[in-house]
């Protein structure tokens, strides 16, 4: 199994990327590139070559979805466990996120203490 060590994290609210950032980095012992739009991750991410992509589902300009199919042109999203965060987590939206090829669905507003838990539980669920 490979090992989990480098998260990219999309979010456009900067309170909600620096809890998450702390959640995962002190907590999870993550190191984390934060993107404060699609755009932002895009650019980065050949360069940061994540192991799991977290991403928000609503962003101005371009939206998780979105962000995640044009981020499957620059990198294989297939061998790296994408994501999303939500607080629309009605069975068909879940089911839709799935369609899109994430590997999981993160819950908004999350628990700092547990998101690490939460990274780890769909990586093993990809991996493990």
């Amino acid at each position: 199994m490979p090992e989990l060590k480098r998260i990219l994290h999309v979010e456009d609210d900067p309170s909600i990327q620096a809890v998450a950032k702390v959640a995962l980095e002190a907590v999870g012992g993550f190191q984390v590139l934060s993107c404060a739009s699609g755009q932002d991750a895009l650019d980065q991410v050949q360069g940061f070559a994540p192991d799991f992509i977290l991403l928000d589902v609503m962003m101005p300009g371009m939206d998780g979805p979105k962000t995640l199919e044009l981020l499957g042109q620059l990198v294989d999203t297939t061998r790296i466990p994408v994501a999303f965060m939500t607080a629309k987590v009605q069975p068909d939206e879940v089911a839709h996120y799935h369609s899109l090829g994430a590997h999981g669905v993160i819950i908004k507003p999350f628990d700092p203490m547990q998101l690490a838990a939460q990274v780890r539980q769909i990586w093993n669920q990809r991996y493990g």
